[in-house]
């Protein structure tokens, strides 16, 4: 149905008369006059009777009167919830416990005036996809080569690693951890999904520093891989120093830093180049200062800063 005729109608029907219509539309008295007719025609009935004092609305038109007007405010209501910055800043953080779910709540609190939408997508491909497709704003993510075009990465933060382990465990008594001391040994990490950024980041890690990272068992989620640091001696894990994580204090496991180099895994704010979301680039600017990488190993991704194809 064509919506500039039933904006005429309805004007039409307020003033009673086409050439009021005409006046408060800007347009012919003839326009509003073939405007009407053709609704008209596509009801297939008469809206209004035309006589020498002006038009008067037939039955019909007073029964589709209160429909035509509900479709202006549908139109109304559909414009305004895609106006930029009109709905909420839909960003995609991996998950509440990661450090990405962090930098958000940083910016909500330099940022209370902004609403936020949050979204926790599987893995870097899935999230990559949403943003270039318009079903997120933005996402916090390990860039692993190129994006592709119309997309910018801006590195926001290289979150050192720790390394998490119960209290048995042979390195658990290190006041801080070289690399080198992890030569040879297995790290655990049944969450590490075959094809996600951080596989491909830990694998890399894995071989510039001579370990090996065990995939073994199902991923039953944290709360049991915990369980199975405290209760297990020989099993270790990888950790960011900002992820969140609480345990009973029975389990007296350990979180270790590592020095000379330091891993660092390099988290990237990814956004189209051309989402007009006035919040986005107050998102954008929130985090456009530098990163440092003094003495850190991050794999590929080693040069911070902005990212766009």
């Amino acid at each position: 149905m064509d919506l500039e005729a039933v904006r005429t109608f309805v004007v039409a029907a307020a003033s009673g008369k086409f050439q009021d219509a005409a006046d408060d539309l800007r347009i012919s008295q003839q326009a509003v006059s073939k405007r009407i007719a053709a609704l008209e025609r596509h009801l297939d009935t008469l809206l209004f009777t035309r006589t020498a004092r002006g038009a008067q609305l037939t039955l019909d038109g007073e029964t589709f009167l209160p429909h035509a007007q509900a479709l202006l405010d549908a139109e109304r209501r559909a414009l305004a919830s895609v106006r930029p910055g009109s709905r909420a800043l839909r960003v995609d953080v991996i998950a509440g416990f990661l450090a990405p779910a962090g930098l958000l709540r940083d910016f909500h609190r330099a940022h209370p005036d902004v609403d936020l939408d949050i979204a926790t997508l599987p893995n870097g491909a899935p999230a990559i996809a949403a943003v270039r497709e318009g079903k997120v704003d933005a996402a916090f993510r390990a860039v692993r080569g190129t994006l592709g075009a119309g997309l910018i990465a801006t590195r926001v933060l290289d979150e050192p690693l720790q390394l998490l382990t119960g209290p048995a465990h042979p390195l658990a008594g290190a006041e801080f951890l070289q690399l080198a001391d992890l030569q040879g040994s297995e790290i655990w990490m049944p969450g590490n999904l075959a094809g996600t950024e951080w596989s491909a980041y830990y694998d890399e890690l894995a071989a510039a520093f001579g370990f090996s990272i065990d995939t073994t068992g199902p991923n039953f989620g944290l709360d049991v891989m915990l369980d199975g640091l405290a209760e297990d001696p020989t099993r270790a894990t990888f950790v960011g120093e900002q992820t969140r994580f609480r345990w009973p204090e029975s389990y007296k496991l350990r979180r270790i830093d590592f020095r000379d180099p330091t891993p660092v895994y390099p988290h990237s704010l990814i956004r189209r180049a051309d989402n007009r979301h006035p919040a986005l680039a107050a998102l954008g600017n929130h985090f456009a200062g530098p990163v440092a990488t003094t003495s850190v190993w991050s794999g590929r991704g080693d040069q911070a800063g902005d990212q766009g194809a």
